[in-house]
């Protein structure tokens, strides 16, 4: 998937990256980090946002505002294919710090699902637990894995 992004750098593990966005406010440094939940089921919480000045660490309640959502998105997506490509087993997580947020990450589901569907499997949690994603429900949390290749002859 081409997408205009910023420019990713990640750590030696592909658990960490971190870009800079250049938008209508400022350069802010942001963060996205993978942490393992569960070694046997290769599960992974998803992390994102603004790295702080002076500790270094991810503030992700932050808001940022600086006009770049669409890129910054894209910038993070293109971070879980690199992970994927790294951890191809892998579950991702995520949730946002915020009901709001969390909305927030559903419309980006919904306007890449075209894109991304051939290459993940996506799951919505609500109160009956995890199911398939569909655009037109409201989830608390997310999760999705690398689709298989599948080889026929």
């Amino acid at each position: 998937m081409k997408l205009d992004r910023y420019e990713l750098r990640s750590g030696d593990n592909f658990l960490s990256y971190e870009f800079i966005s250049e938008g209508v406010r400022r350069r802010v440094s942001k963060l996205i980090q993978f942490s393992l939940i569960d070694k046997d089921a290769l599960f992974f919480n998803l992390a994102f946002g603004d790295k702080k000045y002076e500790s270094g660490e991810m503030d992700d309640i932050a808001i940022t505002d600086n006009g770049d959502s669409e890129k910054v998105l894209a910038t993070v997506v293109a971070a879980v294919y690199t992970f994927c490509d790294k951890y191809p087993e892998a579950w991702i997580y995520a949730t946002g710090s915020t009901e709001s947020r969390t909305r927030l990450y559903k419309m980006g589901i919904n306007r890449y699902y075209d894109a991304v569907q051939t290459d993940f499997e996506i799951f919505g949690f609500t109160k009956n637990g995890w199911e398939r994603f569909e655009k037109s429900k409201n989830y608390q949390a997310f999760v999705v894995q690398r689709k298989r290749l599948k080889f026929g002859i």
